[in-house]
């Protein structure tokens, strides 16, 4: 399903700081609400992997030669973050920066390449190094890559 093909069925998340954020952060196009732990963010804009629902949220701007990331760290939790799930399953995606809205199609990052991105990552939100520490698992990455649609 691609990206013109996310519809309008959103569904707001259960949380509602995040919620908040989101309707904040787009209704101002991301000049309010546009920070979590004092760092920037983005809202990205996904299909729900079982509701297929349109889903929306705010996650830490990392960006590098107009790619983004996602890093699946769920605050170093031992399981990732639902929408990890969703991105699998329907990697079309939009990423709002700002008063810019970008489609990208999501991919996981492994090897040399996840080492360079998640480099990245850890520069742009450093507790992200904190995270990895605490949980067993590879925290996972997917590189957000504008399509042009």
């Amino acid at each position: 399903m691609g990206i013109q093909k996310l519809g309008t069925e959103y569904e707001a998340s259960p949380q509602e700081h995040v919620r908040r954020q989101v309707a904040e952060y787009e209704a101002s196009q991301g000049k309010r609400a546009n920070t979590m732990k004092g760092l920037p963010i983005v809202v990205v804009t996904m299909r729900g992997a079982r509701s297929g629902k349109v889903r929306k949220v705010p996650l830490m701007r990392v960006e590098h030669d107009g790619t983004y990331v996602a890093v699946a760290s769920q605050g170093g939790a031992p399981s990732h973050p639902q929408w990890y799930h969703n991105l699998l399953a329907h990697p079309e995606v939009r990423v709002q920066d700002g008063a810019e809205v970008v489609a990208a199609r999501a991919r996981v990052v492994t090897g040399e390449e996840r080492v360079q991105w998640w480099e990245r990552a850890v520069a742009a939100f450093p507790t992200y190094a904190d995270y990895q520490r605490r949980t067993d698992r590879e925290i996972p990455v997917f590189l957000l890559e504008p399509t042009g649609v």
